[in-house]
């Protein structure tokens, strides 16, 4: 088998994605590929860069974490202001197959949220305080899509109220 592993690294900002391993690839775009055999949901402009070892990956990490979006508040220093994820493609196809018939695609995302805020707890005012209630609200429309997805069949489940 032939195997290549790529990484992602984007942060989710006040409802704006950015792709963290490149300088100014902001605002970028999610879209939905339904089609069989199709992309799925990604994020249009999203920079995939190959890694051959924990290590490459680790690197890429790091490289993602030092441009988060970071601010004070009066419960942590270095907060986070932003939801990060991390995604991993790895692709395998049989040796010999140069038109990718056999090739089997899986994605792992690791998520790093932002924790929710009182905003009398960290004493946030002007973009803190905009930052925390977006971080809020994205979080509350990913519970309610876990609700809706653990309450069974026959609900709408609210996947687009969020970037989450």
């Amino acid at each position: 088998k032939n195997v290549t592993v790529q990484c992602s690294v984007l942060e989710i900002y006040n409802e704006r994605v950015k792709d963290l391993l490149v300088p100014d690839a902001e605002n970028l775009q999610i879209h939905e590929d339904a089609a069989p055999g199709g992309r799925g949901i990604y994020v249009e402009g999203l920079s995939a860069t190959p890694v051959a070892s924990s290590a490459d990956i680790a690197a890429l990490v790091e490289k993602g974490q030092a441009r988060r979006a970071v601010g004070q508040t009066n419960m942590n220093e270095h907060s986070s202001r932003s939801h990060s994820v991390v995604t991993l493609k790895v692709a395998s196809c049989d040796t010999g197959d140069a038109e990718g018939v056999t090739m089997t695609v899986s994605k792992l995302h690791l998520v790093d949220l932002a924790g929710s805020e009182r905003q009398k707890a960290t004493g946030a005012t002007g973009d803190r305080l905009k930052e925390g209630a977006q971080i809020n609200l994205s979080l509350s429309a990913l519970g309610n899509v876990i609700n809706a997805l653990t309450e069974g069949k026959g609900r709408h489940v609210p996947y687009r109220d969020s970037k989450l």
